[in-house]
């Protein structure tokens, strides 16, 4: 079951999920709570292989103190992968990457008239020496952003790795089951 802790002065969060690791592994950051819609996919993910996460607002352009604090003290809370999404100029996974060595996935988000355009290519062009993996825009690219965290994290987790195994098999599964259905109905 699912237990949430929220402190009262801002949306950081912990997830603890019962039966899984209580060691917050990644955290998933945004730069306005208005993008906590779609992060949540990037939780929904962590929460299918079992890793723990918490999450925050923190901004590169209101609050730039902060984000930098925040990306230098992660790898000392044992967090191992940062998720950070960002609409507009998105410079939230840039700003952060800059002030950490952890990994950095970048989601854009389509907070304006550019539908995230503009989100996508402020979070991919980043200069040399400065990586941020980043992913679609919108709800898949958080959803992928949580699975591309597992899998940096099965790297070193035989466990993580195993679940991830089983959610391509079940990828797989699902792709046969569409393909006999729609042959089926075909009459191919």
């Amino acid at each position: 079951m699912l237990r949430l802790r929220e402190a009262r002065s801002s949306l950081r969060m912990t997830i603890l999920l019962r039966g899984v690791m209580t060691k917050t592994l990644v955290s998933i950051v945004m730069g306005s709570d208005s993008d906590l819609e779609i992060m949540r996919e990037a939780g929904k993910a962590l929460e299918e292989f079992g890793i723990s996460y918490e999450m925050d607002v923190t901004s590169a352009h209101r609050a730039p103190d902060r984000t930098a604090d925040f990306a230098r003290k992660a790898a000392g809370r044992g967090i191992q992968v940062i998720i950070a999404g960002a609409g507009g100029a998105a410079h939230l996974a840039g700003v952060i990457a800059a002030h950490t060595s952890l990994p950095v996935i970048g989601v854009p988000i389509p907070s304006t008239s550019l539908q995230g355009m503009d989100s996508l290519l402020a979070t991919v062009q980043m200069p040399a020496g400065i990586p941020v993996a980043t992913v679609a825009i919108g709800r898949p690219g958080a959803t992928n952003a949580g699975i591309l965290a597992a899998q940096m994290i099965g790297l070193g987790d035989a466990a993580v790795a195993q679940k991830l195994a089983r959610h391509k098999e079940k990828l797989a599964r699902g792709v046969e089951e569409k393909s006999k259905k729609l042959r089926s109905s075909w009459g191919g």
